[in-house]
C-alpha cells in the first residue's frame, strides 16, 4: 500500500502515515487476548476475546441483509443491556451453516461461560455469582458456507481465557486487533480522549474490513471501548448518529456481508451522571470523539480495501437534499467504471456524469460542475475550455483523489469515501476461500 494517510485523515486524527498506529491506551475495566486455534492452518491468531469483569453496558448496529450469520441470530437472543465478554472468530463467517452452527456458538458460550466463572472464583477479587451465557455475545467473520468449527474453538477457550490481562498496551491492541482479520493486510486502531472533572475518559477501538464493503455497514467488524459510565439506550443513540456519516459513508466494492457488527461497550468505570441526555455538553463531547474514532476506523478500512491502490473521496455538494447528496455520491462510489478509471489514473468525467444521471435522482444537467481536486472539468453541461489536461491526468497519479459534483440545486453535502479497483481485487476475490 503507498497511500499517504495525511493527505486525507482529518487534523484530528493521532494516525499520521502507514505503519504507524496510535498508542492506544487501556480501558479501566476491559481484559483482552487473543489467541491460535488453528483456523488458518498456520497458527495465526484467529480468536480474540475481550471479558469485562464487572459488566459492560453496550450497543450493537448489525448488517441490513437478510440474510445473517448465526453468531448475530445468537446475540439477538442474548442480554440486551449488559454483557460480560465478546468473542470474536475469522476464517469462519458461521452464515449458512444452520442447526450446526448455532448450536456450536451455544456449546461455546457454555463453555466459556464455564471457563470465565472458574477463572474468577480462583481470583482474589472473586465473584458473587457465575457468568451466564446470555451474558456473552460473538463475532465471526470469514467464509460463508462452510461447516463451523465449534470443536476446534472450544479446546482453545481455556489458554484464551488463561491470557487475559488487563494492561491492553500498544502491542497488545496490535496483536488482538490483528486476530480478527480476514483479508485485510494490516490492523485497524484508533483512539480519542477527553477530559471530564479532571478525570481522562478514553475511547479505544479495533476494526476489520477490506472486501465486501458498502453501507449498511460493511463487511467490516468494529469493536468500541469506553470507560465513560453511559447507559446502553444512550450509547445505541450515540453510535446510529455516529456511523451515518462514517461507516455507513465508505464503500469497496457495493457489496454487503451477512456478519456485519459495530458494538459500543461502557465499562461504567468513570461516573458521569446517569440524567444527561444526547444534547448534554459532556455527551456532545463524548459523541465528537466517537465520531472521530469511527471516521479513522472506516477510513482505514477503505486504505486497506482490497487491491486498492488509490483513496478516493466523492463530494456531493449543493443538493436537494440529504439523501439526494447521499445516493448520488454512492451512485458514483460504486462504479466500477469511475474505479477502474481512478486505478488507471484516467481524469474520465464523463464516467462521473454516468453516475449521477444513473442515480435516479432529478438534476438539472445544465447547473452541474464537476471537478476532480481543484481542476475545474466541467460546467454548464459541457467541458471546460483551455483545460490542463498534462496537469490534471498528473493528478490522477496521486495515492489520494477527490471527485466533487456540485449540483447547484440546495444547500445539502454527502461525502463518501471509496478506493480505485485494481487487477489486485480480482486476484484475491477469484480464489477467496484459499486467500482467508
Amino acid at each position: 500500500m503507498t497511500i499517504n494517510l495525511k493527505n486525507f485523515l482529518s487534523d484530528k486524527s493521532k494516525l499520521s502515515k502507514m505503519g504507524e498506529f496510535q498508542d492506544l491506551k487501556p480501558v479501566d475495566g476491559l481484559e483482552v487476548s487473543s489467541i491460535s486455534a488453528d483456523l488458518y492452518n498456520n497458527g495465526r491468531d484467529d480468536l480474540a476475546l475481550f471479558y469485562f469483569r464487572e459488566g459492560a453496558n453496550y450497543a450493537t448496529l448489525k448488517t441490513s441483509n437478510s440474510i445473517v450469520s448465526e453468531t448475530i441470530l445468537w446475540n439477538e437472543n442474548s442480554n440486551k443491556k449488559v454483557v460480560k465478554a465478546l468473542l470474536v472468530n475469522t476464517k469462519n463467517a458461521n452464515t449458512f451453516t444452520g442447526e450446526q452452527g448455532y448450536e456450536g456458538i451455544g456449546s461455546i458460550a457454555q463453555n466459556l461461560a464455564k471457563t470465565l466463572t472458574l477463572r474468577e472464583s480462583k481470583s482474589e477479587a472473586g465473584i458473587s455469582e457465575t457468568v451466564k451465557i446470555k451474558d456473552l455475545i460473538f463475532a465471526s467473520t470469514g467464509v460463508i458456507g462452510e461447516k463451523f468449527p465449534a470443536d476446534q474453538i472450544n479446546v482453545r477457550l481455556q489458554d484464551l481465557v488463561s491470557r487475559l490481562r488487563d494492561d491492553q498496551n500498544k502491542l497488545i491492541w496490535i496483536k488482538t486487533a490483528s486476530a480478527i482479520m480476514t483479508t485485510d493486510t494490516k490492523p485497524k486502531l484508533a483512539y480519542e480522549e477527553f477530559t471530564f472533572n479532571n478525570k481522562i475518559i478514553r475511547i479505544a477501538a479495533v476494526a476489520k474490513g477490506s472486501g465486501m464493503i458498502a453501507p449498511n455497514l460493511a463487511t467490516m467488524l468494529s469493536f468500541i471501548f469506553t470507560d465513560a459510565d453511559i447507559p446502553s439506550n444512550l450509547l445505541k443513540a450515540l453510535l446510529k448518529r455516529s456511523v451515518a456519516n462514517t461507516f455507513n459513508a465508505i464503500t469497496v466494492d457495493s457489496d454487503q456481508s451477512t456478519n456485519d457488527m459495530v458494538s459500543i461497550f461502557s465499562t461504567r468505570k468513570i461516573k458521569i451522571g446517569q440524567s444527561r441526555g444526547i444534547t448534554d455538553p459532556v455527551i456532545q463531547k463524548f459523541e465528537t470523539a466517537l465520531k472521530n474514532v469511527c471516521l479513522n476506523l472506516a477510513k482505514q478500512i477503505v486504505v486497506d480495501g482490497e487491491g486498492a491502490k488509490k483513496f478516493l473521496t466523492i463530494r456531493v455538494l449543493n443538493a436537494k437534499s440529504s439523501l439526494s447528496a447521499k445516493k448520488i455520491a454512492f451512485s458514483i462510489a460504486n462504479s466500477p467504471l469511475v474505479k477502474t478509471a481512478v486505478a488507471g489514473s484516467d481524469p474520465n468525467w464523463g464516467r462521473v456524469v454516468m453516475g449521477v444521471g444513473k442515480s435516479g435522482e432529478k438534476i438539472d444537467k445544465n447547473k452541474i460542475s464537476i471537478k476532480f481536486g481543484e481542476f475545474l472539468v466541467a460546467e454548464k453541461g459541457m467541458p471546460l475550455d483551455n483545460l490542463d489536461n498534462d496537469k490534471l491526468r498528473e493528478y490522477m497519479k496521486w495515492d489520494s483523489v477527490i471527485i466533487e459534483v456540485n449540483l447547484n440545486l440546495g444547500s445539502e453535502t454527502f461525502e463518501c469515501y471509496t478506493c480505485d479497483f485494481t487487477h489486485d481485487y480480482i486476484d484475491i476475490n477469484s480464489d477467496y476461500k484459499n486467500a482467508t
